[in-house]
């Protein structure tokens, strides 16, 4: 099978090579990497030009959001499953592809999801938050649990049934997406223990209190639209967050 790899990028040179590296060192092969750059102006185009994998399929125009850019990566991805991997993070080893593939050549399961590490934004090699997500069970979402989105596949046919993400979410669109994804969409899911990816700390959700306020008004929007609890979800998906970083 093939897997796509979709970043969505805007003025990312400073930490593009190091992505660019981990992709390089899959041991999978059918792999194609499809970038969506929002009209970056810090060189990225250029760096990618020059340091980007064999095939790449780039597309650089201005776009709505990050969302907005993902979505328009989904859709030029040409592969049987599909995964995101933004800019400032990388997958953890060189096995993550293949680990998927094994996975997924059962076709009963409709995507995988792994473990991820939050690391330091100035020490990539400090890890700060260790979330080990754990198996999927559908009671587990009003608890506020969802799989790491950074390390989500999922088959092509998802997005054809389920949909792609909602550009009216800022923040929350990859949450929204998920529980739609295992509530109406009915995904099949599989855990592999294993941490697939390593994520810098920093991320929009919680640049500032006004962001992280509006990403738990997004987040709780999400969770009455999909009908998976209420502000008990909400807390709980918060107040999960606390034993990672003792993990």
């Amino acid at each position: 099978m093939k897997i796509s790899v979709v970043t969505a990028v805007r003025n990312g040179a400073a930490t593009l090579p190091r992505m660019l590296d981990s992709l390089r060192a899959q041991t999978y092969a059918d792999l194609e990497h499809v970038v969506q750059d929002g009209g970056s102006t810090d060189g990225t185009v250029e760096l990618l030009h020059a340091q980007g994998l064999e095939g790449m399929a780039l597309v650089s125009a201005a776009d709505g959001g990050i969302y907005e850019a993902i979505n328009a990566g989904i859709r030029r991805a040409t592969g049987d499953v599909i995964g995101l991997l933004h800019a400032d993070d990388v997958l953890a080893d060189a096995t993550v592809l293949a680990r998927v593939a094994d996975v997924l050549a059962d076709p009963a399961i409709d995507g995988v999801y792994g473990d991820l590490h939050y690391v330091a934004r100035n020490d990539p090699a400090r890890v700060i938050r260790h979330w080990r997500a754990g198996a999927f069970s559908p009671r587990a979402l009003a608890l506020g649990w969802m799989p790491p989105h950074p390390t989500l596949y999922l088959r092509r046919d998802v997005f054809d049934r389920a949909g792609l993400y909602d550009t009216s979410y800022r923040i929350s669109g990859d949450y929204d997406g998920m529980l739609r994804f295992l509530t109406t969409g009915q995904v099949r899911l599989a855990y592999i223990p294993h941490v697939m990816v390593q994520m810098q700390m920093g991320g929009a959700s919680n640049r500032s209190f006004a962001q992280m306020i509006r990403k738990s008004r997004e987040d709780y929007r999400a969770i009455r639209r999909h009908n998976v609890g209420g502000i008990g979800t909400l807390m709980a998906k918060n107040l999960s967050k606390l034993p990672q970083f003792w993990a």
